[in-house]
């Protein structure tokens, strides 16, 4: 029986497999453990499953000797360092597959509410703005017939693609067409890529001057792929027309930052997994990835 570490509860009944083979220890916190509460939790432990809040880096792998299975409960791994857990003979798994249709619904439940200014909209409703029915005001752009450029196009793009055919969208990807093209040619561009040296402020201010002033930006991948004080002042500037993102950069940002101010941009809290369905699975695949890490046998969803 192996001693495991879990740095936050989560959905679903899978942890009682985990708990019937190994004792289990879960963080009770609201927040996530603070680094060095984590490190000194992780003296005696063989398995740990984290989130995307936990940094797996050298510090963590220090006071952690005896660690030998890592569940990412994510299909990301930007938070850990991989390298160092392959040198040090550690498994690392994440939970893929699962949570592709709830990301996509919710990368166009953005491109939707972004492109028809529903944000704008609610609270005007809620704040006494409306008046009667006015044939000039909340005017937003049109989805249906329109050019969506997908950024990625793995798992989840392909499942926005499907979704947008369904508005008889013309649909291009950085898989078939260069990232400059495709923002030039856009109505709206939703990012669907790993957070990568490569792609990190993969939207920059150039990539936004690039983009039509009537554009729509989605992000539901991660934060750092924007160079969010780019998009502040793009958005300020009027050099795209609205933004809707799901991930930004710190997470969640300070209070007072200039991203709660900035005109036609819609941000919600990280939540393009978050239906119950997606996230009591994505529970059982870190559980399985943790199982299988620590009899020795290869995690059945492996990192990379």
């Amino acid at each position: 029986m192996a001693r495991v570490f879990v740095t936050r509860a989560v959905p679903g009944d899978a942890l009682e497999r985990l708990r019937s083979a190994h004792e289990v220890r879960v963080w009770d916190g609201a927040l996530p453990p603070e680094p060095a509460v984590l490190r000194e939790a992780l003296a005696e432990v063989e398995g740990l499953l984290c989130l995307l809040t936990e940094r797996v880096d050298a510090a963590l792998l220090d006071s952690a000797p005896r660690l030998r299975a890592i569940a990412n409960y994510a299909v990301g791994t930007d938070n850990i360092d991989l390298e160092l857990t392959a040198a040090r003979g550690i498994g690392v798994g994440v939970t893929p597959d699962v949570l592709t249709e709830a990301t996509a619904d919710l990368a166009f439940a953005l491109l939707l509410a972004a492109a028809r200014r529903l944000p704008q909209a609610a609270a005007d409703a809620r704040g006494g703005a409306w008046r009667t029915w006015e044939p000039a005001r909340w005017l937003g752009a049109e989805v249906d017939g329109g050019a969506l450029g997908i950024v990625g196009f793995g798992r989840i793009g392909r499942a926005v693609a499907r979704r947008a055919h369904g508005f008889r969208m013309t649909v291009r990807s950085t898989a078939d067409t260069d990232l400059d093209e495709l923002l030039a040619c856009s109505d709206y561009v939703s990012l669907h890529v790993p957070l990568t040296p490569r792609t990190r402020h993969l939207i920059d201010a150039a990539a936004l001057k690039r983009m039509r002033p009537t554009a729509v930006l989605v992000n539901t991948s991660r934060g750092a792929v924007i160079d969010q004080r780019a998009l502040i002042d793009a958005l300020r500037s009027g050099e795209i027309a609205a933004a809707a993102i799901d991930v930004t950069d710190p997470e969640p940002p300070p209070p007072g930052d200039p991203i709660y101010e900035t005109p036609n941009l819609l941000v919600v809290p990280h939540i393009g997994s978050a239906t119950r369905a997606a996230r009591a699975r994505m529970t059982e695949l870190a559980v399985e990835n943790l199982l299988a890490g620590l009899e020795g046998r290869p995690m059945p969803h492996p990192a990379g």
